[in-house]
């Protein structure tokens, strides 16, 4: 969804943006992750001996999972005539299942809320990381964007 200036997003509240893409967690991306964060528990990076443990398979790491948000919201929400758009951290997440390699993801999300700052306005968007087939979601967020004025 589009919105012409982050003024916009102030009548916004309680739209639905829909859903992104869907994305595929391969393996390769867990072990760059792995390697970026230097968090290489065999959950994540050893399928042989992930395959006998508590999820079958290697899964993503929880953060990984949290940090896709901000591309799917990228792509879910686009709000002209800033200067820069600032990921200013969540209030509340939830990782409720595991992402197993392999796996398919994508972002169900809406505008919760949205009010000014000094610099621009701050959007709350709930945001829900779906896996494809799975009954239960990845995670739940709720995360705080500033768009920043032009």
């Amino acid at each position: 969804m589009r919105f012409d200036s982050p003024e916009a997003l102030l009548d916004a509240v309680g739209t639905d943006l829909g859903t992104s893409d869907w994305l595929t967690v391969d393996q390769a991306r867990i072990d760059r992750f792995a390697d970026a964060t230097d968090d290489h528990q065999w959950i994540h990076v050893d399928p042989e001996r992930a395959a006998g443990g508590p999820f079958g398979a290697t899964v993503a790491h929880g953060y990984l999972s949290l940090s896709l948000l901000a591309p799917f919201l990228f792509e879910l929400l686009q709000v002209d005539a800033c200067a820069l758009v600032v990921n200013a951290g969540s209030d509340r997440v939830r990782f409720v299942s595991p992402v197993r390699a392999g796996s398919r993801i994508r972002a169900r999300a809406s505008i919760a809320g949205a009010e000014r700052t000094s610099t621009g306005i701050r959007a709350r968007t709930a945001v829900t990381l779906e896996i494809e087939g799975a009954e239960k979601p990845a995670l739940v967020a709720e995360t705080l964007t500033v768009f920043v004025h032009a």
